[in-house]
């Protein structure tokens, strides 16, 4: 069985202390140790923000992508290279603003990539402004009044597109958290995990692990029912006045996935011996500027 600590690279984090993406690594670490692909069968690929700095911390291949498209370079690698388990991982910002319009697109596709969200309702990066997520009324070094904004939901969101497995967990519940990424990196298609990891420099103040300690109900022990989405939809309202863990939806019966009709297709349709070169031809033709016939 493959360590844990065979996925911690050299390269030593440089969050500040106390950030919930610390123990997100760690709970990532343990998910990685206990599906046991070694880190040459891995690619994470990240955005920008704090949490974008994962790739560097494992020994698995990393690609830190600009600001919000993580998730077209993960459908990329995933498709062209489908042994690998390929796992996006960035901020709310990151992947609900610049990279909003993604999003939709890898859930209806259901591309067989796990998509981390560490969602602390701020850029830290960037040194405290409004994020997507941020509650209404919170006060940052550019919203001295506090925030006049309703805040994203990225669970119905997520929901809504159709994602067939979406899960919510949080630092604080350590075991919860990993056993919640082995399950969503094990499901057959796009699995979306969104971690409330806060950010103790410029992030809610009454919203740190303490308080979701405090917070925190398991989504089975309310009697939820990780088959229905509309059973899901009904916990994700709560977001951001309640902090439901644990599988919100996973499709019992997962559809095919994009990269596996892609190949279908191609069984299906194999190209003749002269169709690139024809390909090829026209594609010079058209570069001159003359016509094509």
């Amino acid at each position: 069985m493959t360590a844990a600590t065979n996925f911690k690279s050299a390269l030593k984090p440089i969050w500040c202390p106390g950030c919930g993406d610390f123990g997100v690594l760690q709970a990532l670490y343990r998910a990685l140790a206990a599906i046991g692909r070694e880190p040459h069968e891995i690619a994470f690929v990240s955005g920008i923000g704090c949490s974008s700095r994962i790739p560097g911390y494992t020994t698995a291949y990393g690609f830190n992508t600009i600001h919000g498209r993580a998730l077209p370079i993960a459908q990329g690698i995933k498709v062209a290279n489908p042994e690998l388990l390929v796992i996006a991982a960035g901020g709310d910002g990151d992947g609900f603003s610049i990279g909003g319009g993604h999003v939709p697109h890898a859930a209806r596709r259901n591309v067989d990539i796990t998509y981390i969200v560490l969602d602390n309702q701020i850029y830290g990066l960037t040194k405290g402004q409004l994020s997507p997520t941020s509650r209404q009324g919170l006060r940052t070094v550019t919203s001295v009044t506090g925030s006049i904004e309703q805040p994203f939901n990225p669970l119905l969101a997520v929901l809504a597109y159709g994602a067939p497995f979406v899960a919510q967990g949080t630092p604080a519940d350590m075991t919860g958290l990993a056993a919640m990424l082995e399950e969503a990196i094990r499901y057959p298609g796009f699995s979306f995990v969104n971690v409330q990891s806060p950010c103790i420099t410029f992030g809610d103040p009454d919203w740190q692990l303490k308080a979701h300690k405090a917070a925190m109900t398991k989504a089975a022990d309310r009697g939820h029912d990780p088959a229905s989405r509309i059973a899901a939809m009904e916990i994700a309202q709560g977001y951001g006045h309640e902090l439901v863990t644990g599988v919100l939806y996973r499709d019992p019966e997962p559809p095919p996935t994009y990269g596996a009709l892609v190949r279908e297709r191609q069984d299906q349709a194999p190209a003749a011996p002269g169709d690139r070169a024809r390909v090829l031809e026209r594609f010079a033709v058209h570069q001159a500027g003359e016509d094509i016939a």
